[in-house]
């Protein structure tokens, strides 16, 4: 249960994760100019439990889809929580990280099952989807993504992420990740379907 008060915004100032500039450039004869936002590469894991057969998801508030979903009009001042609940801003996602250490996508991935969803796996165990740009709109880093399948044996803890971070981990069958990405709306991130779609296409 997401308990969320005290909700306001206000305008950036210097972050760790997102970096803004303008790219000024001429293309086809034509002056031009585009905001774009820098940002951390990243990995994500579609988990895979093969002593019962699940999916294994994290679920977590998302600011940004909260923010998203707010109309303009409501976003001044305080945010109204009893209009507008937490659960509007919580997605159903891949176990996934940036990649802020000097270590290899494989490395961070296997850190993030362990951080996030409490499997201690060999690095062995991942095995390379894709990689592909994200946000490629207003930024661009890239992802790189993995599967891996994963027993009861290898849990060795909750997860639920470090720090400050609020994580629940939760497991799906085919069948309830069938009916889910059948939905009208789907809150979840286009490399969630990405994974569903390479699970349904390769594994099944």
């Amino acid at each position: 249960m997401n308990k969320l008060r005290d909700v306001y915004f206000k305008p950036m100032k210097d972050s760790i994760y997102l970096k803004p500039l303008t790219m000024h450039f001429t293309l086809n004869g034509i002056h031009r100019n585009w905001d774009l936002l820098e940002v951390h590469d990243s990995v994500s894991i579609l988990i895979y439990n093969i002593t019962r057969n699940v999916l294994v998801f994290v679920k977590q508030f998302r600011p940004a889809v909260y923010y998203g979903r707010i109309p303009s009009k409501d976003k001044v001042g305080k945010v109204d929580v009893n209009k507008y609940p937490p659960e509007l801003g919580v997605t159903i996602e891949l176990c996934a990280g940036i990649v802020d250490k000097d270590l290899s996508f494989e490395e961070i991935a296997r850190e993030e099952m362990l951080e996030e969803c409490g499997y201690n796996v060999p690095v062995s165990n991942l095995k390379k989807i894709a990689s592909y740009q994200t946000g490629v709109g207003g930024s661009s880093a890239k992802q790189v993504a993995f599967y891996c399948e994963v027993t009861d044996d290898m849990k060795v803890n909750d997860g639920g992420g470090v720090e400050d971070e609020s994580i629940e981990v939760i497991e799906m069958t085919v069948q309830q990740v069938n009916d889910y990405v059948s939905r009208e709306h789907i809150l979840s991130p286009p490399s969630f379907l990405f994974g569903i779609h390479w699970f349904f296409r390769n594994k099944l």
